[in-house]
């Protein structure tokens, strides 16, 4: 019996996701470890029960927190601060619009491409340190370090950030994708997530050559995702006004993102992918725990 349209998708997406298993996953677990060597894990000061340091207290310090045998073996005071844990399990969406599979030169990867390495090697340093993850959209958690395949294999199925009914209020998701959309459509999508109380941040991707437009002279723009193309008969003469609009839009963003309670972080495909990866664990910890 021949399979029916969704069934022939969800295969070949499916089919995909297997081959480029092995080395996406080598890839994010690389990436993961050289991160790793600098945060060691989840061991970040914060609410639990665990031990992880004594400290000199700072002015401001809550004197509450103050160690007082610790304290009395010298003539400073110090603050016993426990390891940070978490409960919660991290939802991870990844954009799979049509402009997600574009790259400015053959030597870059895509953005989709960059997108798959980066929340993969975040799910490894979350996994690796006892926390749980999911894709937002639904399904159950995931843990240790066999949930990487899994995650690779229902990567494809993902479309826009769906308002995710199943996530506790005040969870923690990350989005992955260009955020290019005109700002009120971003709106209307991130602002139920937002609504929910839901914590986000949202790492936007970007090539090179979407923010300096590095052409010259008559050029054909294609887009990805079906509509009309536009031919430019010499790219110079706008290059300034297009690089003020990616301006605007970038601050726009951002400012929106602030308005809903989210954090945003910017991120090129030609930069290291473990200094996005760094800055996102980062931004994950709770505040005063950095």
């Amino acid at each position: 019996m021949a399979k029916g349209a969704p069934e022939a998708a969800l295969a070949l997406r499916a089919e995909s996701a297997g081959a480029r298993l092995p080395p996406l996953v080598v890839a994010a677990e690389r990436v993961a470890a050289t991160v790793m060597q600098g945060v060691h894990g989840r061991r970040r000061s914060g609410q639990g029960d665990a031990f992880w340091q004594f400290r000199p207290y700072l002015p401001g310090d809550d004197a509450a927190r103050v160690d007082w045998r610790q304290s009395a073996k010298s003539d400073r005071l110090y603050l016993r601060e426990t390891e940070w844990e978490s409960a919660q399990t991290v939802a991870l969406w990844r954009d799979s619009a049509p402009g997600m599979d574009w790259s400015g030169a053959a030597s870059r990867p895509t953005k989709g491409a960059r997108a798959d390495l980066l929340l993969l090697a975040l799910a490894s340093l979350l996994l690796r340190g006892g926390e749980r993850v999911r894709l937002l959209g639904g399904g159950r958690g995931l843990s240790g370090r066999g949930a990487l395949p899994a995650l690779v294999m229902r990567l494809g199925g993902q479309s826009g950030p769906p308002a995710d009914e199943s996530l506790p209020r005040h969870a923690r998701a990350v989005l992955f994708g260009d955020f290019l959309a005109p700002l009120p459509d971003l709106r209307a999508t991130l602002a139920p997530l937002a609504a929910a109380g839901v914590r986000g941040t949202l790492v936007t991707l970007r090539d090179p050559a979407e923010e300096t437009l590095p052409y010259g002279g008559r050029i054909r723009f294609e887009p990805l995702d079906g509509t009309d193309p536009a031919l430019v008969p010499r790219v110079e003469g706008i290059r300034a006004l297009y690089e003020e609009r990616m301006a605007a839009h970038r601050e726009g963003l951002s400012a929106l993102a602030a308005s809903l309670g989210l954090r945003v972080l910017f991120h090129r495909t030609d930069h290291p992918p473990e200094a996005a990866l760094m800055a996102l664990w980062q931004a994950l910890a709770p505040q005063g725990a950095r």
